[in-house]
């Protein structure tokens, strides 16, 4: 069984809480992801987008085969700014399976001590989108659309990664801006001890 991401814009303070975008709440022992990007023989230092946090007990009663943890926090970083409309963004990953360099996902055993780390603009202004909150609930195993766990939905990525769980599922999103080429999916991945991504187009 997955479960199926749903989002809500409420203005809410979602400090602490499971959401989609906004800015990471981060316990002290674990830093910011930053992708180093070679740009014309320097390195250059940029941050990850901010994807999403899952507190892992608003899922424990879905997750009915205990394959996460049911405390704590579970987060994802990648470098989706071009994917979002930043066509001049350093870190363009592209389609296929990413280096490791690209995404990031990061786990935190407690919810308590967390701090928000927020990354702005030269002028001030937050980097990436405004926070959304996520409820969740059962869907297929086998779902397009934004979810976690279950298998991939597209059939080309399941051949590739056979057994693998798709720990997050995300598609294309109009309201976001999010585009995946023509029309895509990107998948983090997991064995239960590995972590791959993969971006398909179709």
């Amino acid at each position: 069984m997955a479960i199926r991401l749903r989002f809500k814009k409420n203005g809410r303070d979602l400090t602490g809480r499971s959401k989609m975008w906004g800015c990471p709440d981060l316990p002290d022992s674990l830093d910011y992801p930053e992708v180093t990007v070679n740009d014309d023989g320097e390195l250059v230092y940029d941050p990850m987008t901010f994807v999403c946090q899952i507190r892992l007990e608003d899922i424990a009663t879905l997750d009915t085969e205990d394959a996460l943890p049911h405390q704590g926090m579970l987060y994802f970083f990648a470098s989706l700014d071009y994917f979002l409309g930043h066509f001049d963004a350093l870190a363009q990953p592209g389609m296929g399976e990413w280096n490791e360099r690209y995404f990031k996902v990061l786990y935190s055993p407690s919810c308590d001590g967390l701090h928000t780390h927020r990354i702005v603009y030269d002028d001030g202004t937050q980097y990436g989108l405004k926070a959304e909150e996520i409820s969740f609930e059962k869907c297929p195993d086998k779902q397009d659309g934004f979810k976690l766990l279950g298998r991939p939905y597209l059939d080309e990525i399941e051949e590739l990664f056979p057994g693998w769980t798709s720990l997050l599922q995300l598609d294309c999103h109009d309201e976001w801006n999010l585009q995946f080429y023509d029309c895509g999916m990107l998948c983090f991945l997991t064995n239960g001890k590995d972590v791959k991504c993969y971006l398909h187009s179709f």
